[in-house]
């Protein structure tokens, strides 16, 4: 099996999880945050699309967009969870086929922009997503305890 092969199934079961612990929600719950200051529940998984195109394009295009502010507020301006939902599958599709389609040579070679990631191969964003994704997700299965919910189990 190549590498990019194994790095897409990774994605894969990171979508996966990532949208079983969304299949709690209901349209409703997308302006859901406990503080105001915090992501919304359609903030978060707005946020968490934003960041595997930011992580796929810092290594495999033009380096890192380090406007964090911009970025968060992109997200927070989301407020449908079907609209953050289709972001997100369209940036997992993104990041499989970019991936996917990588030689071994690529994905070893060290990313370029040295500002994020330092010293790391390209492959390493995949480990990037898969954690700051896992991270918004138990940050939403927070969320739905919070509104009197209870994620699924994301590995069944």
């Amino acid at each position: 099996m190549a590498v990019s092969e194994g790095l897409v199934k990774e994605l894969e079961s990171t979508q996966k999880f990532f949208m079983t612990t969304l299949s709690i929600f209901e349209p409703d719950d997308a302006g859901f945050a406990p503080y105001p200051e915090l992501y919304t529940v359609a903030g978060h998984v707005a946020h968490a699309a934003d960041s595997i195109d930011w992580f796929i394009e810092g290594a495999f295009g033009g380096g890192w967009d380090m406007e964090f502010e911009a970025s968060i507020a992109k997200a927070k301006a989301v407020t449908s969870l079907q609209e953050a939902i289709e972001w997100l599958n369209r940036a997992f599709v993104n990041a499989k086929a970019v991936v996917g389609k990588a030689s071994d040579q690529i994905l070893f070679e060290m990313i370029p922009d040295t500002r994020i990631m330092e010293g790391a191969p390209r492959l390493a964003v995949v480990s990037g997503i898969v954690d700051h994704t896992a991270h918004h997700r138990g940050s939403l299965a927070v969320y739905a305890r919070l509104i009197g919910k209870q994620a699924p189990m994301p590995y069944s």
